[in-house]
């Protein structure tokens, strides 16, 4: 009917099986296209009925079946106005031929994912011989539009209503509101069709209906196809201006965030000879760019979610290495068995009176080799950082250079490991090769004898938060303080500002150990024990601390190991009782262990403060910093010699479709802009129609159904003693009551309603009943 050209299928049953979009655009000459076979124009509009049927079944079978697959008609033609029409399937209620069970659901799901688009406008199309209360169509339009803003309703089949009835009070939109209206149309009948009636004949036709009923005259100027389609044209047109603001920045959103991408493909020329070339060099600078940000830092694209690249590995430096160090710390038993042997060794047969040099440097020798592990582990883990930063890297090459590049400069990371390692251990043996008891920072025997006299106050290693987990459950169960580490004791108090302290616990003889989650628990407990198998806290053996993650619980296990509290050890003593009692019996060799073993604390904290100043400098200088260097002045060298150049300087496929897409893209949204940019100038547009009461949409509905309305229950001057079949419309606070053609004849207000049954039997009329006020008054 828009098109004055009947192409659409008509049948009986489900006719539209797949959603059908019709472009339809202002021409001189009038044809078709469709996009599935876009080289193809039809001029004969009964093939494009015959290919919208064919490619209908080509998607769903000929067996009734339905897909939500769109069929795209693109319509040139003088007679229309630029307009985008969808035609979606009606609602089947019972499935049939290759239909499934749930085809009402599939329709309905169809439907609603084409009139949520908030660019679109709703066409809620009814039969006038229906009751409008009940409209499928209505009904969906308002689950996604609920306040009326996209939905226009059209009538059909005004011309089959019963005679003496009439569509008049929901044309003027008094009748179930909306507040873009309502539009009566009058289409073909099946005899018209099969007759051949002509569009125009059957336009004029509608024009006649519309200007010589009675109901519809004074309107007539307002019905029609005509009608319907300028109106279409116009609010379409008001709609989309009132949503290009929102349009406008999601596409200069879009648009800024490729403008930096683009901006590589904007001078892409196929045929320049040097193009291969100079895509290889851009590739190996990006590379080395984004390398160098996430290594150094960078302020554009950081990652909020994670640490990455350089970070890691400051963490590794600053966290992780230290506490490497602090875990190889020795047992206290084992190092002052150690030392006692040193001296009885030192002193032979002899016994010596003064405390030997050569004990306290055997000991420092050997805790300094103890120093290699942690270090090359720090190393490894540098390693696999700086891998992991390689490959996040490559990621944005595509093709073999992808893996090319990351293979040469993995290989490269390797070679510069061993060197590394080298220096690290050098390094150490430096250290040992020389012990410096003239070091600044170095007590010695004077000065040691000197601080023993003193007592500085301890210092504080840590503060958090624990749970204690561990507490009777008649106490309130497990309670969270705020702990206090120092190097002498651990204490806790009631809350961070340190001022009620509950309790205080001496380090002296004091483990810890781990302990396995409880059942249904998210947290990491570990246990602190007395080795003496004393009490620790009250009637406690031991308590078990809580952390929300495992890292916490590292983190205090390491500041423990710095307060000299050591992890339980799994293997049992393998030193007999007799010898170390026999030490301990000694005043004179007590003392000397007890000197060497503070002469070994103090130096061997100078070594490690050496070495965690060094570390980070030597990986740095050997690793890092060569690798930066590898990347920007001899990759590039390396990949031209690689075995098979021609593939790596050849574009990949994947590489020059996402070329084409970006640059398509790119184009889209500027030329979108543009379209945006003339409407905007150049449209004259209506303002949206004011809202409407809608609350028939809105309300929860009691009931709809026939009633008999006869003179016993019809008070006022209205009454007769005929009965007619009306409609009922029963709603929380009001009810209405319509003429079988849908008309309002009455309503009554200010419910609630009660139901009053009858005494007798009316026959097939039904039940007789009054619907009265609480009051009991009819």
């Amino acid at each position: 009917r828009v098109l004055l050209r009947d192409f659409l299928p008509r049948g009986s049953g489900i006719v539209t099986r797949r959603p059908l979009i019709l472009q339809l655009i202002f021409s001189k000459t009038e044809y078709a296209e469709f996009l599935h076979c876009k080289s193809k124009k039809f001029t004969d509009f009964d093939e494009v009925r015959q290919e919208i049927e064919a490619e209908t079944d080509r998607v769903t079978g000929t067996n009734k079946g339905i897909s939500p697959v769109p069929i795209n008609l693109r319509v040139y033609s003088p007679h229309v106005l630029n307009l985008t029409l969808i035609d979606l399937p009606g609602i089947t209620k019972v499935p049939v031929g290759d239909q499934p069970p749930d085809i009402e659901y599939q329709i309905k799901d169809m439907i609603v994912q084409f009139i949520s688009r908030e660019s679109s406008l709703i066409l809620a199309v009814t039969p006038a011989n229906m009751d409008l209360a009940n409209s499928d169509a209505l009904k969906l339009a308002k689950e996604v539009d609920p306040q009326g803003l996209r939905t226009i309703g059209v009538i059909t089949k005004l011309d089959l209503m019963d005679e003496g009835t009439d569509a008049r009070d929901i044309l003027e939109n008094k009748l179930l509101p909306l507040r873009r209206g309502y539009i009566g149309v009058v289409n073909r009948s099946q005899k018209d069709i099969e007759g051949k009636k002509d569009i125009r004949a059957a336009l004029a036709a509608e024009r006649k209906f519309f200007l010589s009923h009675p109901a519809y005259r004074h309107m007539a100027d307002r019905m029609g196809t005509p009608h319907l389609q300028k109106t279409l044209n116009q609010q379409l047109t008001n709609h989309i201006r009132e949503s290009l603001p929102a349009l406008r920045s999601k596409l200069q959103s879009q648009l800024l965030s490729l403008e930096k991408e683009v901006e590589e493909y904007k001078n892409f020329r196929p045929d320049d000879p040097t193009r291969k070339t100079k895509a290889l060099l851009q590739m190996v600078q990006q590379f080395g760019v984004d390398f160098e940000k996430r290594i150094e830092g960078s302020g554009d694209q950081v990652d909020t979610l994670e640490l990455s690249g350089g970070a890691r590995i400051n963490r590794i430096f600053h966290e992780r290495f230290p506490f490497e160090l602090v875990k190889m710390e020795f047992d206290e038993k084992d190092l002052r068995r150690e030392i006692s042997y040193a001296i009885k060794n030192i002193h032979g047969v002899r016994t010596g009176l003064f405390t030997p040099d050569l004990a306290f440097e055997a000991i420092v020798k050997k805790q300094v080799v103890k120093l290699k592990e942690p270090c090359l582990k720090c190393v490894d883990l540098v390693i696999q950082e700086l891998i992991n930063t390689v490959r996040q890297c490559t990621s944005k090459v595509l093709g073999p250079r992808q893996e090319e590049t990351e293979r040469i400069v993995t290989t490269y990371i390797r070679e510069r490991e061993g060197r590394t390692k080298d220096q690290i251990l050098l390094l150490i043996d430096i250290e040992q090769s020389y012990i410096n008891t003239n070091h600044e920072d170095f007590i010695g025997f004077a000065k040691y004898a000197l601080s023993s006299e003193q007592h500085p106050p301890p210092q504080v290693i840590r503060r958090g938060w624990l749970t204690i987990n561990n507490i009777s459950l008649m106490k309130g169960g497990s309670k969270e303080y705020w702990f206090v580490l120092t190097a002498e004791s651990l204490s806790w108090y009631k809350d961070e500002e340190e001022k009620e302290k509950k309790y205080m616990l001496p380090l002296d003889n004091l483990k810890i150990r781990d302990v396995e989650k409880g059942f249904m628990s998210n947290k990491h407990v570990f246990a602190i024990f007395n080795t003496e198998q004393r009490n620790v806290y009250k009637d406690l053996r031991q308590i078990e601390l809580a952390c929300d993650s495992q890292e916490d619980v590292d983190s205090w296990k390491a500041s423990f190991l710095r307060a000299g509290v050591y992890p339980e050890k799994d293997q049992a003593e393998n030193e007999d009782g007799v010898q170390e009692n026999t030490f301990s019996m000694d005043p004179q060799l007590e003392r000397q262990v007890e000197t060497i073993r503070n002469l070994v604390d103090s130096y061997v904290a100078i070594i490690n403060k050496s070495i965690r100043d060094l570390m980070p400098k030597t990986i740095m200088h050997l690793m890092i910093n060569n690798t930066k260097a590898f990347i920007h002045h001899e990759l590039l060298a390396y990949l031209y010699s690689s075995a098979d150049q021609s593939s790596l300087m050849e574009e990949s496929a994947d590489q020059a479709q996402r070329r084409d897409d970006m640059l398509r893209m790119y184009h889209a949204l500027k030329e979108a802009l543009n379209i945006i940019g003339d409407i905007s100038t150049s449209t004259v547009s209506t303002p949206v129609p004011p809202p409407v009461d809608d609350t028939w949409l809105q309300s929860t509905t009691r009931g709809r159904g026939l009633v008999t309305v006869g003179a016993a229950t019809w008070p006022g001057p209205e009454a007769t003693s005929r009965r007619v079949g009306w409609k009922a419309h029963l709603t929380p606070d009001v009810f209405h009551w319509l003429s079988p053609s849908g008309s309002p004849r009455g309503q009554g207000r200010q419910g609630p309603w009660d139901h009053h049954p009858g005494a007798r039997s009316t026959g097939k009329n039904g039940r007789l009943g009054r619907v009265c006020r609480n009051s009991r008054r009819p």
